[in-house]
């Protein structure tokens, strides 16, 4: 196997090892087992276990990125953009089981909490960037006059944000797609709700 195919690999078994088991439950001696690696071999591609994370978190945010933009490009009302979204969100990423233990980057945050601020620093810039892809989304809303007035669009892309986050938590705790599907529904009739 050459590096690039190792580094991957060791890429992709710890990302299943951290979304089940957790940053800290997962050993530097699990991810040596599943990948059947001695600790030179990892330590050849990697200096330690948060730089492993680090890596893994990069390769959990192209996936999502994948499946959660995926046919968004087209499309010009920008509050119809939001809305494929969310679905796409909902149904394709939370819905899809994409990480075995559920959404990678909720589970992090959780765990990280209290436990690494600088991990956990990492993890919420990210969502900090998604909520503000919904504000500046909203704000084109805005300018092509689509919006009702007096609107407070940082506010409604949090909101929409934490929406998001709720009910991954909900569906991964029970694995009730009913929730995913009235989470689209309530989001997409707040949505509408916005327009004129």
């Amino acid at each position: 196997m050459s590096g690039i195919a190792t580094r991957q690999n060791i890429i992709n078994k710890s990302l299943q090892l951290f979304s089940v088991k957790g940053y800290f439950n997962t050993s530097i001696n699990d991810i040596l087992q599943v990948t059947d690696l001695t600790k030179g071999g990892l330590y050849g591609h990697f200096d330690s276990k948060e730089d492993v994370w680090y890596a893994v978190y990069d390769e959990a945010a192209l996936i999502w990125k994948g499946i959660v933009f995926r046919d968004v490009k087209n499309i010009s009302d920008p509050l119809e953009r939001l809305e494929k979204v969310i679905s796409n969100h909902l149904k394709n990423y939370i819905g899809g089981r994409v990480f075995k233990g559920g959404c990678f980057f909720l589970n992090s945050m959780i765990e990280l909490a209290g436990q690494s601020s600088v991990m956990c620093h990492h993890v919420s810039k990210g969502y900090k960037q998604f909520s503000r892809l919904f504000l500046a989304w909203l704000k084109e809303a805005d300018q092509k006059d689509l919006l009702r007035k007096d609107l407070h669009l940082e506010e409604i892309s949090n909101f929409i944000l934490v929406t998001l986050n709720g009910a991954a938590a909900l569906y991964t705790s029970g694995t009730n797609a009913a929730i995913l599907d009235q989470t689209m529904n309530q989001l997409h009739s707040f949505i509408e709700q916005l327009r004129k």
